[in-house]
C-alpha cells in the first residue's frame, strides 16, 4: 500500500482549512450480542485521510503556520493481541502510516485542550454523534476556561465534511483502480447467481452464491445489503428478506455489490428464474434497458447531474404508454407525474467508499456539472404491482438495472460492463441460448 496518498489527502485538507484544527474520529465497534461485535468497518472520512483500518484512533489536523497531523491510537497491548490480534500502536502507526507525531487514545481529552488553545476554528463533523459533539463542547469549555491566562478558544466550529465531500467526489486514479477491481468481482457475482439459480432454490440460496464469489476474489464484504428479490418481492425496493422460493416463470431482481478495500461496487440485474423471458418480461425488460441506455448516453463532462435521470424518464414515460400502464402523450406523462406509479426513485447516485457516497448534487441551487472522475450509478427501474387498470399479464414485474459509471474525458466508461445485461447475454450465460 502507498500510504503516501493519504499523506497527500491530509495535505490537501490542511490547505483548503487554511488554518485552525480539524478532528476525524473512526468508527467505533458495534455490539452485535452480548460477547460478540459486529465486524468492524472504520468511517470512511478517517479510512480516506489515513488508511489506517483500526477501532478507537482519531486523526488530528492542525492547519496554519505550523502545521501537522496526529494520530491517536490503541496502545500495543500483547495480553489483547492474544485474544484480538494485532494492533499498531503509536510508534509503529506514526512511522508506518506517516503521521508527524502519534498517542495514546487516552490522552486525546488532554492534549485537544492544548492543541485548540488560540485556533480561530474546530472543524469537525458537527451532528453526525451526540457523544463526539458533548465531546468536542467538553474541549472548548476547557479551553475558554483558560481565558484569564490569555488563552483564546475557538470562536468557529465548521464541518470538515464541506472540505471532504468535494475531495472524494472526484476520484483519484489510485481509487478508480479499485473501483474497477470491486465491478469485475461484483460482475462475476452476478455471472455466478445466473447460472446458478433455478426453479426450487430459495432467495437465500443464491445470495450465498454471490457471497462465496465475492470472498473468494478477495472482497472483504458486501457493500450493502443484497437484494435477491424474486417475483413480487422485486416490486418492494429495499427487499432485504431474501427468504422466499424461487418459482418458475418468475423474474429475479438482484440488487449486490462487494466492498473492495473501503470502496463499493453497486450492480443491479433482473433476469428469469427458468432461464427464459417470457414475452411480457421481455417488453418490460426492454423498456428499461432502452431507458438505461439513454442515461448512459447522457453521462459526459459537461452534463448536467439530472440529464441521465431526464433521459430515462423520457423512455420511460413512451414505454408505459406502449405498455398500457399510463395514458396520454410523453410530456402529460412526465408533467403528471403518473410514470412514478411504477418508477417511483432517480436514476442514480454517487459512488465511492459509501455506497450512497457523499458529494452535493446540486451547486447554488442548479444541479451540478459532471466531471471526469466522478463515479455514478445509472439505474432506472419499473416496478409494476397489481392495481385497477394495470394490465394483468404485467402484474408482478419488477426490473431494475443499474451500472457503474464513470465520467472520462472521451465521454464515460462502464466499470461493470461484463456483468451480462441483454436479453441474449443473459439467456445464453444461463444456458437457454
Amino acid at each position: 500500500m502507498n500510504y503516501q496518498i493519504y499523506t497527500q489527502r491530509r495535505r490537501r485538507l490542511a490547505e483548503q482549512m487554511q488554518a485552525g484544527v480539524a478532528v476525524i474520529p473512526t468508527a467505533p465497534e458495534r455490539p452485535r450480542n452480548r460477547d460478540s461485535s459486529y465486524p468492524y468497518r472504520f468511517d470512511s472520512y478517517f479510512h480516506y485521510l489515513t488508511g489506517f483500518g483500526e477501532p478507537e484512533a482519531v486523526l488530528v489536523l492542525v492547519a496554519g503556520a505550523a502545521p501537522k497531523n496526529i494520530l491517536f491510537c490503541r496502545e500495543k497491548n500483547a495480553e489483547r493481541e492474544v485474544w484480538d490480534g494485532f494492533r499498531y500502536g503509536p510508534e509503529a502507526a506514526s512511522e508506518t502510516f506517516g503521521f508527524d507525531e502519534a498517542h495514546p487514545i487516552a490522552m486525546l481529552d488532554e492534549m485537544m485542550t492544548k492543541l485548540l488553545a488560540d485556533q480561530p476554528s474546530l472543524h469537525f463533523h458537527r451532528g453526525a454523534d451526540s457523544a463526539w459533539d458533548a465531546r468536542a463542547v467538553g474541549w472548548l469549555n476547557a479551553v475558554r476556561a483558560e481565558v484569564r491566562n490569555g488563552i483564546a478558544a475557538p470562536s468557529a466550529i465548521r464541518d470538515v465534511r464541506v472540505l471532504l465531500d468535494e475531495m472524494r467526489l472526484i476520484k483519484s486514479t489510485e481509487e478508480i483502480a479499485t473501483m474497477r477491481r470491486a465491478a469485475e468481482i461484483s460482475s462475476a457475482a452476478h455471472r455466478r447467481a445466473m447460472q446458478q439459480v433455478r426453479p426450487g432454490r430459495h432467495e437465500y440460496e443464491i445470495e450465498a452464491e454471490i457471497l462465496h464469489e465475492f470472498r473468494r476474489h478477495g472482497a472483504q464484504a458486501p457493500a450493502y445489503s443484497s437484494i435477491v428479490a424474486g417475483g413480487a418481492n422485486a416490486c418492494v425496493l429495499h427487499y432485504v428478506d431474501n427468504s422466499d422460493g424461487l418459482r418458475d416463470g418468475d423474474l429475479l431482481l438482484i440488487d449486490a455489490g462487494c466492498e473492495l478495500d473501503g470502496y463499493a461496487a453497486d450492480i443491479t440485474r433482473t433476469f428469469p428464474v427458468n432461464g427464459r423471458y417470457s414475452a411480457a418480461q421481455k417488453d418490460v425488460y426492454e423498456m428499461v434497458l432502452a431507458a438505461q441506455a439513454a442515461a448512459i448516453g447522457a453521462v459526459k463532462i459537461g452534463a448536467s447531474w439530472d440529464d441521465p435521470h431526464q433521459a430515462a424518464l423520457k423512455v420511460l414515460a413512451q414505454g408505459m404508454i406502449d405498455l398500457g400502464l399510463c395514458t396520454g402523450s410523453v410530456d402529460g406523462v412526465l408533467e403528471s407525474g403518473d410514470y412514478k406509479r411504477f418508477y417511483m426513485h432517480k436514476t442514480g447516485h454517487w459512488l465511492g467508499m459509501d455506497v450512497h457516497d457523499v458529494g452535493d448534487y446540486k451547486k447554488s441551487g442548479e444541479w451540478r456539472k459532471l466531471e471526469a472522475g466522478m463515479v455514478l450509478t445509472v439505474e432506472p427501474g419499473c416496478y409494476i404491482r397489481p392495481g385497477e387498470g394495470v394490465p394483468e399479464h404485467l402484474w408482478n414485474i419488477g426490473i431494475r438495472i443499474e451500472d457503474d459509471v464513470l465520467v472520462t474525458a472521451l465521454g464515460c466508461e462502464v466499470l461493470t460492463a461484463a456483468a451480462p445485461k441483454t436479453v441474449a447475454e443473459i439467456e445464453a450465460t444461463m444456458g437457454v441460448a
